[in-house]
């Protein structure tokens, strides 16, 4: 590797700590956040409040499904056990959409990384499109009776943990902190950090080496940027905390609020796998009506985005990841540092082989390389 290459590396690197010490104060408050949620608020109560087959339960299950820390391939399992307990299509499908597109981790890292508007507007469109699609579901779905429910592969495969609902009842105060440091820093860490990581890499990537306006230039025209956003958010596997900090990157670099909103909303939300096994388990006429929610409802609401940021006269790119200097160094750097220890220990207890083999395998080319060296 030359010079050239060395600098970009170091620039990438660079650039990924400065958005950890940023954002990881907001990163631990929010899993601390998630892990009292999922204490305080076990599934089986959100089972019993989200039964019924009316509008009232379709607010519910979006209104429930804003704060609690499920990613989209969790909700899949518990959505099939709202479904064998009663709930209708239109309470399932809007228990879809919110619980993955928002959640108490991403609304703390989008305060640290986005600005202000953006964090109360994200939630706010998370339960619009998934009251949106409970609604199209109540009125035009077809409420069959359950089925492919028990032959449902509800394991998409993108939790390392395996996506547990459950945390163990415990009695006391000690006990009820012991669950959830557990959740907090060990279950949800291992759920997430591999995706926290693709998301900090993508973006210390934008901020490192894309241009200054770059998306400005070439997605100035919301007719081409929303929709290429959407496109890009439909088919993947990308969390709400980790499309946090790829999107605020990309803000910097010129995109606009709206597209930035569409790719928060549909990127969470769907992927190839979450919509093969809605297919299987809600029929596919319930698929097509939730990927149309989402598509009209994220556009809309990116646009709806976009005019607010003009009449407030908001300079997006100005105003991304100021919160976060409110904060002391000292504060910043530790947080960054616990941050990083509680991401490598979950990443050696589950990828420890991959991790041996690869430093292994770097260190003999690099031994080749100078045993030649040595001989030339």
């Amino acid at each position: 590797m030359g010079q050239e290459g060395m600098e970009i590396v170091v620039a990438i690197i660079t650039s990924i700590w400065t958005i950890i010490e940023d954002s990881a104060v907001f990163i631990l408050f929010g899993f601390a956040l998630a892990g009292v949620i999922k204490v305080y608020l076990p599934l089986d109560a959100v089972k019993k409040r989200l039964g019924g087959r009316n509008f009232a339960s379709v607010t519910k299950a979006a209104l429930v499904g804003v704060p609690l820390p499920l990613c989209s391939c969790s909700v899949i399992p518990t959505a099939v056990a709202l479904r064998k307990e009663g709930a209708s299509k239109g309470a399932t499908s809007a228990f879809l959409i919110s619980t993955p597109e928002s959640g108490a981790d991403s609304i703390s890292i989008s305060y640290a990384m986005l600005d202000p508007l953006m964090t109360i507007f994200r939630p706010i469109a998370a339960f619009l499109t998934a009251f949106f699609a409970g609604l199209l579901e109540t009125i035009f779905g077809k409420d069959d009776p359950l089925i492919n429910l028990e032959e449902a592969d509800t394991g998409s495969g993108c939790c390392s943990s395996g996506c547990s609902n459950d945390v163990p009842e415990g009695h006391g105060a000690i006990s009820r902190l012991k669950e959830i440091f557990h959740f907090s820093f060990i279950e949800l860490m291992d759920d997430l950090v591999i995706w926290i990581f693709f998301g900090l890499t993508f973006a210390g990537v934008i901020m490192a080496l894309v241009p200054e306006e770059f998306f400005t230039e070439y997605f100035n025209d919301s007719y081409i940027a929303m929709p290429a956003m959407l496109l890009l958010g439909v088919p993947i596997y990308i969390c709400a905390t980790s499309s946090t900090p790829m999107t605020a990157a990309m803000i910097m670099k010129g995109l606009s609020p709206g597209a930035a909103l569409v790719f928060l909303l549909a990127g969470p939300a769907t992927n190839i796998s979450t919509i093969m096994i809605l297919r299987n388990f809600m029929g596919t006429r319930s698929m097509w009506i939730y990927l149309f929610s989402i598509a009209f409802c994220s556009i809309t609401l990116g646009i709806t985005l976009d005019l607010l940021y003009l009449s407030l006269a908001i300079s997006p790119s100005a105003t991304m990841g100021k919160v976060a200097e409110i904060l002391p160094e000292p504060v910043e750097m530790a947080a960054a540092l616990i941050f990083s220890a509680l991401a490598v220990k979950s990443i050696l207890k589950q990828y420890q082989g991959t991790v041996v083999e690869g430093v292994n395998s770097i260190w003999k080319t690099v031994s080749g390389k100078q045993q030649t060296s040595v001989a030339d």
